[in-house]
């Protein structure tokens, strides 16, 4: 077994900080930073993933309102030990050519795509994170039988806590945060074609 590079090795004893994110070049595309852990997609992102996220970002950009941002693979900084990238986010924030992260007070809502390798994440750890950070809305889009599913939270302000808002299959209309009407069916080609 050889030895990680020196580049994987946390600057401090605590692990890694939220700042530290934007000063690893080396690092793989789409690190994250979660309870002071980097976690990076090793293996291939899969075809149905990348298309539906793609599908996802076009039908959003479409019907978002002109001060609402739709970003992809940013993170958001939740706290100094927490920088999740999710799929999709929507922001309402100024436009920054530069910038590397959002605060979660920016987002309105998340969207994670499920893969194999992400599903715990996913369902728990960051379900539980974007809440804690205050952030309204989360989607969780699973596949079954080749179709998105969208699991859908609203957050519960006393509790601090999602509370399940749904569970779309073939459409979803949701007059939050904004009026979104998406037809599930169309957003993956039929396997017919």
């Amino acid at each position: 077994m050889t030895a990680p590079p020196d580049w994987m090795r946390p600057p401090r004893d605590e692990g890694w900080f939220a700042e530290d994110l934007d000063r690893l070049p080396e690092a793989p595309r789409h690190t994250e930073l979660i309870d002071g852990a980097l976690v990076f997609m090793v293996s291939p992102q899969r075809w149905w993933h990348g298309h539906l996220v793609t599908m996802l970002t076009v039908a959003l950009m479409e019907q978002a309102p002109a001060d609402v941002r739709v970003g992809r693979e940013m993170t958001i900084r939740l706290d100094e030990r927490n920088r999740p990238e999710p799929d999709l986010l929507l922001a309402k924030a100024d436009f920054d050519g530069d910038r590397t992260w959002f605060a979660p007070d920016e987002v309105q809502l998340v969207i994670e795509v499920v893969s194999p390798e992400s599903a715990h994440r996913d369902r728990t750890v960051k379900l539980r994170k974007y809440a804690q950070g205050g952030i309204p809305h989360y989607w969780c889009v699973e596949e079954e039988n080749g179709a998105p599913v969208v699991h859908v939270y609203e957050l519960d302000e006393p509790t601090g806590a999602y509370a399940p808002a749904g569970v779309f299959r073939g459409a979803l209309t949701r007059p939050v945060p904004f009026e979104i009407s998406l037809d599930l069916d169309k957003l993956l080609p039929s396997r017919d074609t």
